[in-house]
């Protein structure tokens, strides 16, 4: 017989809350659950400051839809943006006030366990190269000594597996915790690692954050130094909900030149500031291009209007990447080029930006460079 919602909530009604010991399958924070196979994914709905009193909560609720026949694996997140008709608690409100610092500033998420520092590469729009940047951009830290880990959290186009040139499975190494992928050095995780890499992504907000929470908080990371976030691309629940529930040092934010794209990277900017995230620059990428032939520079995309619009929002410039066809090739090759050229002009453009964040979470700013590749 196949698995059905109403099996799931069943086994829900045995979870309680931790005040006043409702089932959370009465409590309407319950959206959406999405069955495939033997896989069951769902969120719960907290209000931001419940975070670490339903941890336990999303625990257990893991354990009892786990424990059903023919289950054989289950993604539970939390999720601040809970389903219509769920207001906080009582309970929620009063934990609120109380954990509530000087003037009512709410804490910070918890940390994810042996990770010093998170960033955030995001981007307004898609196609502008962001996970490319990630990719190099993790290289490059690690090149400058940093135990760096990647993780690939844009759920609807995982394109982290491809850029390394990764394949296979993560193994389990207790319970339900998984242990990340190794290329170059870097720790890695992706939803694309669970699923077949032709099955199309048709999945909710409330699924996505719950993609997202178990990738980042039940991998075995061990030590790292900065944890490198390939963020969906876009402004909407799942990045807004990854800034508010993670502690995010800093965001970078790539964009191409044209004001189309700068439109999209103001909206980025506005968002992680929002929720005050640090920005520790923006990158434009694809910022020019010449040709390897006849050595002619064409700005196809305009050019300088990243480094324009850092000024004009205060925020720093960390640098121009190119349109290259070495950066596009090993990009598809399953070799970043930091790490199979790393003498090469291109690479060093990548570990020039690089060091710039290296130096925003250190504190010491530089300005960016005008670097020109001939």
């Amino acid at each position: 017989m196949a698995l059905s919602r109403n099996d799931v909530m069943r086994a829900l009604e045995l979870v309680k809350l931790p005040a006043g010991g409702q089932s959370l399958a009465a409590s309407g924070r319950i959206g959406d659950v999405l069955i495939d196979g033997g896989k069951v994914i769902f969120a719960i709905g907290i209000d931001a400051t419940e975070a670490q009193a339903m941890e336990p909560v999303r625990k257990a609720a893991e354990s009892a839809v786990g424990g059903l026949p023919g289950v054989s694996q289950v993604l539970v997140g939390l999720t601040a943006d809970k389903p219509a008709g769920a207001a906080p608690s009582a309970a929620a409100q009063a934990r609120r006030q109380a954990q509530a610092g000087p003037g009512g500033a709410v804490p910070k998420a918890a940390g994810v366990p042996g990770v010093k520092q998170i960033i955030a590469v995001a981007s307004g729009k898609g196609g502008v190269g962001k996970s490319t940047t990630t990719a190099n951009l993790a290289v490059g830290l690690s090149r400058l000594g940093l135990r760096v880990g990647v993780l690939d959290a844009d759920i609807y186009g995982p394109s982290v597996p491809k850029i390394f040139g990764i394949s296979g499975k993560p193994r389990v190494v207790s319970g339900r915790t998984l242990a990340p992928m190794e290329a170059h050095g870097l720790k890695i995780m992706s939803i694309g690692f669970l699923v077949d890499e032709e099955t199309p992504m048709i999945w909710r907000g409330p699924m996505v954050i719950s993609a997202i929470t178990q990738m980042l908080r039940e991998v075995a990371w061990g030590e790292l130094d900065v944890l490198v976030v390939d963020m969906p691309p876009g402004t909407g629940d799942a990045q807004l909900t990854m800034a508010q529930q993670t502690p995010l040092a800093g965001a970078v934010i790539v964009s191409t030149p044209q004001d189309l794209a700068l439109l999209d990277a103001r909206r980025g900017v506005a968002m992680f500031r929002k929720v005050e995230v640090p920005i520790l620059g923006v990158v434009e990428n694809m910022s020019y291009f010449v040709c390897p032939a006849c050595g002619h520079r064409s700005d196809i995309f305009a050019h300088g209007g990243a480094r324009h619009e850092a000024e004009r929002l205060g925020v720093p410039f960390l640098g121009e990447i190119p349109l290259a066809m070495p950066i596009r090739e090993t990009s598809d090759g399953g070799r970043p080029i930091v790490a199979s050229d790393p003498e090469s002009p291109h690479a060093k453009a990548y570990l020039m930006l690089a060091r710039q964040v290296q130096a925003q979470l250190a504190g010491t700013p530089r300005q960016a460079p005008r670097i020109v590749i001939e």
